[in-house]
């Protein structure tokens, strides 16, 4: 590439040299003295090219020089402008999948795959759908700029006229290997003369005149969905812009892909958990039940349980088991079943059931542990004897006091040799309800164990008058106000509640 600066340089001084010597001939010539020219003493710095347009040629020179005009750019400029185009654009893929690697949900996924689809493709409102060709679900639509009554309305165009409609339908039971569908660009709605007149209608209702849609499908998975972005104007993207919602589009659906199977591994933890825990409750005369279970990501240990036993008693428990995932589970059920068991046997002393639990556990299963706390209840007489194996405490909410229960201090089972520890027994006054739950909740909370036991308190304390009637309101009220937002953590919750009447 030509360097015009350096041309000039030389070429001025090329001419400086020149005139010097010219100058020393005519003073040899003269027999006069040389003399510098003005130049060497006085110089200046060079105004535009090299040039001082102030000072005038020297009187010898035939005509000043000409502006030389700027050669046109040549190949190596162009280069050097795509690669910065390039590097500019890897750049910022790179940014935007980070930050869809982040995301650990469907949910948040979707929407971040909105977010910068929108900002690749220059638009403002886009929509996702999620909807797997398997037909095994999960199925969303899920809006940018839109709110949840436009996507009801843009559901009502049929979908064959849609963009999204046309990918969703293109390949019915998914792409096979290699093939993928491809996307679809509507540039101008109002301009094409075959748009369906409800997509006319819709698209004029809520301003969008423009659409640009790309599947979401990897080879492995088939068809997951397709994501469609909407102009306010006539609009489509540039090339290169497409070629790079395309990338982002591959790449993020491998990463739904991941997700959905992740989803789906959870939602049969959750079935398989609810399968192994009571259907309902049982009904007995003087106490009100209620249950809540809210299963972890990875499928946790904890489980309840209540049971009617002879002369109108009850059996409450609730436990966890360590571990997660489907051995947890299983391990799980074989504990409930086991309780119930020796419930039945000899459940009014708790102490007894507790220890027969322990021996079974150590002899099956060795390599693990378990907690778990059972209460024999007499709800005519408003009694309650309960033990707990490394248990955390229940806790009695009423008008008058909110306050744990004093068990005594005992390792979980299968932590010792031998499990003992004494029972405690409880008078509940009508209208209170005792409150048993796995630490989960604890943990759920992200605090220290003490800061978690103190809100657990204040949030049992501040049930509302009108909900204390009703045990269902008050597990309610206590996970709202312990986990606002489902808290944080793996963990499973179980809060079982007991109102005597």
């Amino acid at each position: 590439m030509l360097d015009i600066p350096s041309l000039l340089r030389v070429h001025v001084g090329a001419v400086t040299a020149a005139q010097i010597d010219m100058g020393v001939c005519d003073a040899i010539q003269r027999n006069a003295p040389v003399e510098e020219p003005a130049a060497m003493t006085a110089p200046h710095v060079p105004k535009v090219a090299g040039f001082d347009p102030t000072v005038p040629a020297p009187t010898h020179t035939a005509a000043p020089l000409p502006d030389l005009p700027a050669p046109p750019a040549g190949p190596g400029a162009m280069i050097q402008d795509k690669l910065a185009g390039w590097v500019s654009d890897l750049t910022t893929l790179h940014e935007l999948t980070e930050r869809l690697t982040r995301t650990g949900t469907l949910d948040d996924a979707l929407h971040e795959l909105l977010r910068a689809g929108a900002a690749l493709v220059g638009a403002r409102r886009g929509m996702v759908v999620l909807e797997p060709a398997d037909g095994l679900g999960p199925a969303t639509t899920i809006g940018l700029g839109l709110a949840h009554a436009d996507l009801g309305t843009i559901e009502t165009v049929p979908r064959s006229a849609t963009s999204y409609g046309r990918i969703l339908d293109d390949v019915p039971d998914g792409p096979p290997a290699g093939r993928t569908s491809g996307p679809v660009a509507v540039p101008d709605l109002f301009a094409d003369e075959g748009l369906d007149p409800r997509h006319r209608e819709v698209a004029a209702r809520l301003g969008y005149a423009a659409s640009y849609a790309v599947p979401l499908a990897t080879e492995a998975a088939g068809r997951l969905g397709a994501a469609v972005w909407l102009y306010d104007e006539p609009a489509e993207p540039a090339e290169g812009r497409r070629h790079l919602v395309g990338l982002y589009g591959r790449y993020a659906s491998e990463h739904l892909a991941r997700l959905l199977e992740l989803e789906r591994g959870r939602a049969r933890m959750a079935t398989i958990a609810e399968e192994l825990l009571p259907s309902r409750l049982p009904r007995v005369a003087g106490v009100q039940l209620a249950a809540r279970h809210r299963a972890g990501p990875r499928g946790g240990g904890d489980w309840y349980d209540a049971l009617p036993l002879p002369e109108g008693a009850l059996g409450l428990a609730v436990g966890s088991v360590s571990g997660s995932g489907p051995s947890a589970l299983a391990a799980m059920g074989r504990l409930r079943a086991s309780l119930r068991a020796y419930a039945v046997m000899e459940g009014e002393d708790p102490v007894a059931v507790l220890s027969d639990l322990e021996l079974l556990l150590r002899l099956t299963e060795p390599a693990r542990s378990a907690t778990a706390l059972f209460a024999y209840a007499e709800p005519a007489r408003r009694k309650v004897v309960l033990a707990g194996a490394g248990h955390t405490p229940p806790l009695i909410v009423g008008e008058r006091r909110t306050e744990y229960v004093e068990t005594s201090l005992s390792a979980p089972l299968g932590m010792l040799a031998c499990w003992e520890a004494p029972s405690v027994e409880i008078a509940p006054e009508p209208g209170e309800t005792v409150l048993l739950y796995t630490d989960g909740l604890l943990r759920r909370t992200g605090e220290s164990t003490d800061r978690a036991f103190a809100k657990l308190h204040a949030a049992a304390a501040t049930v509302p008058a009108a909900d204390r009637a009703d045990p269902g309101a008050i597990a309610d009220h206590v996970l709202r106000t312990v986990l606002p937002e489902g808290g944080s953590g793996d963990e499973d919750v179980v809060v079982l509640a007991a109102r005597f009447e």
